[in-house]
């Protein structure tokens, strides 16, 4: 699953995303490692220890990320966060949160991208295109496969925010006089 919807009304739309099961096994396999190597050697309670906090630390920077994507039509705000365990304990609880906040009237697009994965395919992920140029992903990482959650959920973040409606017939007008107009540039004859 891509993002879940948390909440979602008129005016809100709060979307979340936890590590998956690959994450969460690849963690705990990982941290089984260091506590068998603790187990089974027979080496010094110190290095037992350094078995078992070097692997809890290599299966943190694995987990994947916690991400939500609030929009929120009253404030007219987008504010993506991101919580990582891994910065969090090397911060010691001071870092491992990010926040990005962007007005909603900016976005001016929101398109599925696909993402190589090296060794596992493709992944795809949905990115929120400004008005200013600037793109940005909504989430962190890409999903591998399951390119329709990654669709529905554009689809839905599109219709919250009424991308998809139809241009007024004076945007129309506007745009076939800047047509017109160029088209009575002169045209160099060689």
């Amino acid at each position: 699953m891509y993002m879940l919807v948390e909440n979602r009304t008129s005016s809100h739309l709060h979307l979340k995303r936890s590590p998956g099961i690959r994450s969460w096994s690849l963690c705990v396999g990982i941290a089984s490692i260091g506590l068998a190597a603790a187990y089974y050697s027979a080496d010094s309670l110190a290095w037992k220890l350094f078995y078992m906090a070097g692997c809890f630390f290599v299966a943190a920077q694995n987990l994947e990320q916690w991400e939500e994507a609030v929009f929120d039509k009253k404030k007219g705000t987008v504010c993506l966060k991101t919580f990582n365990l891994y910065k969090k304990l090397l911060t010691l609880s001071k870092g491992g949160n990010e926040q990005v906040v962007a007005p909603l009237n900016e976005i001016r697009d929101v398109n599925v991208e696909e993402e190589v994965v090296r060794y596992f395919g493709k992944g795809y992920l949905v990115v929120l295109r400004f008005i200013t140029g600037f793109s940005h992903p909504l989430t962190q990482s890409a999903v591998l496969g399951c390119r329709s959650d990654v669709e529905a959920v554009a689809k839905l973040i599109t219709g919250f925010l009424e991308l998809h409606r139809v241009e007024s017939p004076q945007d129309l007008s506007q745009s076939s006089e800047t047509e017109a107009s160029d088209g009575e540039e002169p045209q160099d004859k060689y």
